[in-house]
């Protein structure tokens, strides 16, 4: 599995606390080696994100990425909180 980032994704994440960008860290090692790990809520999105999925980064926080290749490649295109995502 290949992991990409939008540059929307990497200013994002520049911007997010140290303790986010750890736990970002945490949750993409369980993505890479489990994709449906109950911990991580990876789940297909709706709406204008209909063609996305996202997991759990912390309670608020969510990464969006899109599954490319049939999930050979994960591109991260958002990172934030569930309001700021999905408002």
């Amino acid at each position: 599995m290949l992991i990409e980032y939008s540059q929307k994704f990497i200013k994002e994440f520049k911007k997010c606390p140290p303790n986010i960008k750890n736990s970002f860290r945490s949750r993409l090692e369980i993505l890479t080696n489990d994709a449906h790990s109950p911990i991580l809520n990876n789940h297909q999105l709706s709406g204008k994100l209909k063609n996305f999925r996202s997991i759990n980064i912390t309670g608020d926080w969510r990464a969006v990425f899109e599954e490319i290749n049939n999930g050979k490649i994960i591109y991260f295109i958002a990172i934030g909180s569930h309001s700021k995502l999905y408002s």
